[in-house]
């Protein structure tokens, strides 16, 4: 089976994917639109770069109560860290840095999370449990994460199958990373401890577009509330992606969908690929119990090397060693992913637990590109006692990294004997993952002491449930029958106006592709000529339609009202143009005439044009054009009938 050689991605078919046995599920991740954070009473959305203090602590590793150690929290502290939080007073207080306790749980945000469980046709908790999650990677000042499962076994609807919604959590936001260089990394910690609810989808999607398309439907659905947060980073996936024989690999923090398909593509053709560099090690003998690796100094060997980052390493006076990995000719060179080899797997490792974040920062015996001389390898060679079926990988860098960069090194190529091993991945711009971290253990949660069991009454489900939007797909397949523009139908289930459009068509009779295109692309158009749209409410809205419906302004009236509306910040019906009586009309087309017969005309044929779009001008947002017309047309036979 594993003879199977991955397409390029457009080439890729779905019984390619059902062939490798691809699965894939999501961890959706939604801010929620509160005022306050999830666990204190800190402002949520003040979104601040600026900041009056920074804290600087160190991750270490304790046993459990089972005397064991997490295999995260083991990672980090071989990173040997300094983590440095940059605090501003205005959104962050001393429940976020662990020196104070808890509040009560926020119940805005808990009824939004509830809500968006009755859009998922969820099971509701009877009984809420706050529970800590470990974070070790230091993007949470505490190490752990309020979090609280309210609701399980939940689905939505998909092509000709449901999309089983295995639970959803309410929970604190972690840190924003400035930036990880060296040995240190830094946070900003406005988003920390604001609520959010994480959506956990099961491995139902089987292709990478599928992925991609359960994924808006998701965000959709919580969207529809208009209860969430929007906007860059405010709605985030973690993408769980594994092939037959593989295992579960989570890319984090993917934060725009249409990056998912090629994402879930590279991850699996990542995975086949480890499979099948496994199996060319045991055709080679190289079994986790066969691996062989050495390690030795060889900065004096190499005096003046050709390899400029090399020569800037021994300039600076750095230590340079090398690996030999015995039997591995040319599987650094291993296509994974796109474009990318074997060595970067190894490159990561280094990058990220021994710290040494410049690039490159390994180079090594099977590269096709220009590095060392072959006088240099040879040297190398010699010293190590290789054959020509090893690889020689060179890191350089100070006494600890290098130490701890072997170490990861020679870890590495010993997975590849294993498989695949379980990690959390980074997503990066081209479509290709890299190594973030050792996957967290499954016992990474635990009850949270400091904050009392919640009871979620039926009661308090009722008042929810009686608010509640209709679910999405409903909207959109009454859309399609009404047979409103299909570019607005998928964004009109979600829009905050769509309860007012659904009263606008079945109350106030209105055509029900005039209200789609008034709610959707006129206030584009606003918005696009500088307007803040945000300012129309639904009273807004429903009076100007009430005004159409009732005669009062045209169909172009709808515009200006809405224009005009915006501009003051409320609906003003005195401020609404004024109908227009036929004797005003008939009035204002005969001093129109009497302008125009005083001009002189190069060309007669336009006449009629001038004078319509003069009229237009003149009575703008007071009657329909097909009333002008046909006044139009009246006056013109009253003229040639002389009276």
């Amino acid at each position: 089976m594993l003879n199977f050689i991955f397409k390029p991605f457009n080439e890729m078919t779905d019984e390619d994917y059902q062939l490798v046995g691809f699965k894939s599920g999501l961890e959706i991740h939604q801010l929620l639109l509160t005022e306050k954070k999830l666990f204190c009473r800190c402002p949520a959305g003040k979104y601040n770069f600026e900041y009056n203090a920074e804290i600087l602590r160190h991750m270490r590793p304790t046993l459990s109560e089972l005397g064991e150690y997490d295999g995260t929290a083991l990672m980090e502290f071989k990173t040997k860290k300094d983590i440095v939080y940059r605090i501003n007073r205005e959104s962050v207080c001393t429940y976020e840095m662990d020196d104070t306790p808890p509040f009560l749980i926020n119940e805005q945000a808990l009824d939004i999370a509830l809500e968006t469980a009755m859009l998922f046709n969820s099971n509701i908790v009877d009984e809420l449990h706050i529970a800590r999650k470990q974070y070790l990677d230091g993007s949470i000042p505490t190490g752990f994460q309020r979090t609280a499962i309210f609701s399980l076994n939940g689905e939505i609807p998909y092509k000709d199958r449901k999309i089983s919604i295995i639970q959803q959590s309410i929970e604190e936001d972690s840190c924003r990373e400035v930036s990880d260089i060296g040995h240190t990394r830094i946070y900003i910690t406005d988003r920390l401890g604001m609520p959010l609810i994480e959506t956990v989808t099961g491995p139902d999607m089987k292709t990478p577009r599928e992925v991609a398309e359960v994924a808006r439907i998701c965000a959709r659905v919580v969207r529809s509330t208009n209860k969430v947060r929007r906007g860059m980073g405010a709605a985030r996936e973690d993408v769980n992606v594994s092939v037959e024989g593989g295992t579960r690999v989570e890319i984090k923090g993917v934060p725009k969908i249409s990056t998912i398909p090629l994402l879930t593509y590279n991850e699996a053709k990542r995975q086949w690929n480890l499979l099948r560099l496994r199996e060319e090690l045991k055709d080679r003998g190289i079994t986790p119990e066969t691996f062989k690796a050495e390690s030795a100094d060889v900065t004096t060997l190499l005096k003046r090397p050709h390899y400029l980052p090399l020569k800037t390493a021994i300039y600076d006076g750095q230590r340079v060693m090398c690996v030999n990995l015995h039997g591995f000719k040319d599987l650094l060179h291993w296509e994974t992913q796109t474009d990318t080899y074997f060595s970067k797997e190894i490159s990561d490792r280094v990058r990220v637990i021994a710290c040494l974040t410049t690039l490159p920062n390994i180079v090594h015996s099977d590269s096709k590109s220009d590095t060392l001389t072959s006088a240099e390898w040879a040297l190398i060679k010699k010293h190590m006692n290789a054959n020509e079926s090893d690889t020689l990988v060179l890191v350089w860098g100070s006494e600890m990294d290098t130490d701890t960069a072997v170490k990861e090194i020679t870890i590495r190529a010993k997975e590849a004997t294993i498989g695949i091993p379980s990690e959390t991945r980074q997503a990066l711009d081209d479509g290709t993952n890299g190594f973030e971290r050792i996957l967290p253990g499954a016992d990474r949660m635990y009850p949270d002491t400091d904050l009392p069991p919640k009871q979620i009454t039926a009661e308090r489900l009722e008042k929810i449930k009686k608010q509640l939007p209709e679910p999405i797909w409903e909207r959109e397949n009454w859309y399609r029958e009404l047979k409103i523009p299909p570019d607005t139908i998928e964004e009109l289930s979600i829009h905050p106006l769509a309860a007012v459009f659904k009263e606008a068509v079945e109350k106030m009779k209105i055509d029900p592709v005039l209200a789609a295109v008034v709610t959707i692309q006129w206030t584009k158009k606003l918005k696009k000529a500088g307007y803040d749209i945000s300012l129309i409410t639904d009273y807004m809205m429903r009076e100007i339609f009430e005004c159409y419906s009732s005669g009062i302004i045209s169909r172009e009236g709808i515009y200006l009202a809405l224009k005009k509306s915006v501009e003051l910040g409320k609906f003003y019906a005195e401020l609404l143009p004024k109908p227009l009586t036929r004797s005003e009309l008939k009035s204002i087309i005969k001093r129109e005439k009497a302008y125009l017969n005083d001009m002189p005309l190069y060309d007669k044929s336009n006449y009629n044009k001038l004078l319509t779009g003069r009229v237009m001008d003149a009575v703008r947002g007071r009657i329909e054009f097909e009333k002008i017309s046909q006044i139009l047309d009246e006056h013109d036979k009253e003229a040639k009938n002389g009276k």
